[in-house]
């Protein structure tokens, strides 16, 4: 009985290991296309009509999401958690109008920043084309990340922890 729990552990540890490796290539490759320029727009308006200006002294995280997204829904835990110790700007695309993204916000709990592309511009400015996509920016606003699909707490925190370096 205990050689096959062992058994079983290794099975279970290397398929874990398979499927984080083949989740890496897949952000990887889906990330080669993304617009990797230099952030380049500093004013926002967000849903709530409020006017948002990137803390240039800090390092930046742009994640774009979407309320039909069901991997989008997942992470959201990890990006509200992100925008308490980070600066994080979220982009909404195709979910609806400023007052249904401000009631799932509240439905949800959620309090992190939100740019409503209703028609996608951003997405498109970004090359986005997939979801979730993140991007990081360091204290010069220049880009030094990004990811496509989910990405977990300790990833992003890290990759966040670095662009503050």
């Amino acid at each position: 009985m205990k050689e096959k729990m062992k058994h079983y552990a290794k099975e279970i540890v290397l398929f874990s290991v398979v499927m984080i490796l083949f989740a890496n290539l897949l952000s990887l490759y889906r990330s080669m296309d993304l617009n990797k320029e230099p952030l380049q727009e500093y004013h926002f308006t967000l849903i709530d009509n409020e006017h948002y200006s990137v803390d240039t002294t800090k390092p930046l995280l742009i994640h774009f999401w979407a309320t039909w997204c069901p991997t989008c829904r997942v992470e959201a835990d990890t990006i509200e958690y992100l925008s308490k110790h980070f600066e994080v700007l979220t982009i909404a695309v195709k979910s609806g109008s400023n007052q249904e993204l401000q009631n799932f916000m509240q439905e949800q709990g959620y309090t992190f920043r939100v740019l409503n592309d209703a028609e996608g511009r951003y997405a498109r400015k970004y090359l986005v084309s997939g979801f979730p996509t993140s991007f990081i920016y360091n204290k010069k606003q220049e880009h030094i990340f990004s990811d496509v699909g989910y990405t977990s707490l300790l990833g992003m925190y890290l990759r966040l922890w670095w662009a503050n370096l």
